[in-house]
């Protein structure tokens, strides 16, 4: 997979799930909707990466990186909770954001490569 699909993707999920969880939720709060700002965010890479722009690969590998770190206290509340559909969707968001940051990560590796 190309990073700039991966990121797409991961973009997309980000935005969809959060808001799923932000209209899900019986007392909304926007702190929901962070990671949608940064699914938006991923998604304004998104013509940058397929050009294959180095600063904008690696600010948006540095972005998926952030979300990935900034996912977990949304987990562990979750699990406190118990909120089964909650977790999944933190999860799934995890998931994502873990593959497309290894998708960049390896493409920085391989052009690393190909330049020696």
């Amino acid at each position: 997979m190309k990073p700039y699909t991966a990121s797409l993707i991961n973009g997309l999920i980000l935005i969809l799930l959060s808001g799923w969880g932000y209209l899900a939720s019986e007392s909304p709060s926007p702190t929901a909707l962070i990671p949608a700002a940064f699914g938006v965010a991923l998604l304004a890479c998104y013509s940058g990466l397929k050009s294959e722009n180095k600063v904008v690969a690696h600010a948006a590998a540095g972005l998926t990186l952030v979300v990935l770190v900034a996912l977990i206290m949304p987990l562990r509340g979750t699990i406190a909770r118990g909120d089964f559909a909650a977790i999944s969707r933190v999860v799934v968001m995890m998931v994502f954001t873990a593959i497309a940051l290894v998708t960049m990560v390896r493409s920085f590796i391989e052009a690393r490569r190909n330049r020696a």
